[in-house]
């Protein structure tokens, strides 16, 4: 955020995300100065504070105008009626929402303008390793755009789609994506004590062959179906692994998995939405 110093952003909501950015964007030039969060919580404002120096309000009000961005990280139930409050007080501003479901129309519908992106992000964002998918409406210009990738890019990686629908996608790839990891990791964990490793030991190796296969995908250039079939040479250890797996259904019960997530994630935007 180095390139825009003056730059002044609002956060409508003051919980794990909201903090991953506004630490992405203080740790990368950003003021705490210009930075608003209207979190209605006292230990919440208080811990924001104390932690960024930012400024923390318990309601929305005047002080919002002529903010450039508002970053919305509400809970989808709340989002309507956190709105209804801040509308008044931001109708100039470009709007990010990282409330899960909620669609732009019904946000358009609530804020009265159409300058929307939303996103889909993750909790990786927390240590800077994040994955955000973001949507743009057709009324955000390139520049819109650019100012989101600023401050999405200090939290991680990002992508963007060309259908809002896709989010759902995204929601079930990477936006709950880290919890099918943990799963896998307990299972490796507790595998590992089962074959008279210790906890500890067993948890160490689980989480560094994941982080260490993670970015040999990165770097490579070849598809994770070649990567696999590298290291399974047939009748070794790996390949009886993966045969099990594979006869077991694991892959496509996984893919079922992943579209059960989609689903959930259309459901919401009909139970939160107009």
């Amino acid at each position: 955020m180095s390139q825009t110093p003056s730059t002044r952003i609002a956060f409508i909501g003051g919980g794990n995300m909201a903090s991953a950015i506004i630490g992405g964007l203080i740790a990368n030039g950003l003021p705490a100065s210009q930075i608003t969060v209207v979190e209605p919580f006292e230990a919440a404002r208080d811990a924001l504070q104390a932690k960024f120096g930012i400024t923390a309000l318990p309601t929305a009000s005047a002080a919002l105008a002529g903010q450039d961005l508002v970053v919305w990280a509400v809970k989808p139930q709340t989002f309507k009626d956190a709105a209804a409050a801040a509308a008044p007080h931001t109708a100039q501003a470009l709007h990010l929402s990282v409330a899960a479901g909620i669609t732009t129309d019904s946000i358009a519908q609530w804020l009265g303008t159409g300058r929307i992106v939303r996103a889909m992000p993750n909790t990786p964002a927390l240590v800077g390793k994040g994955m955000t998918g973001l949507f743009a409406r057709p009324e955000v210009d390139a520049g819109g755009q650019a100012l989101i990738e600023r401050v999405i890019g200090t939290t991680g990686q990002l992508v963007w789609v060309d259908a809002e629908a896709k989010l759902d996608a995204v929601t079930a790839l990477s936006g709950s994506g880290p919890a099918y990891v943990f799963l896998f990791l307990e299972a490796m964990t507790q595998a590992g004590v089962d074959m008279g490793l210790t906890a500890e030991q067993a948890y160490q190796l689980a989480v560094a062959t994941f982080q260490g296969a993670s970015e040999l995908a990165a770097r490579s250039d070849e598809p994770a179906s070649v990567l696999r079939e590298r290291v399974t040479s047939k009748g070794g250890t790996t390949y009886a692994a993966i045969t099990h797996m594979q006869q077991a259904g694991l892959p496509q019960t996984f893919i079922a998995a992943l579209r059960k997530a989609e689903a959930r994630a259309q459901e919401l935007a009909q139970e939160f939405g107009r």
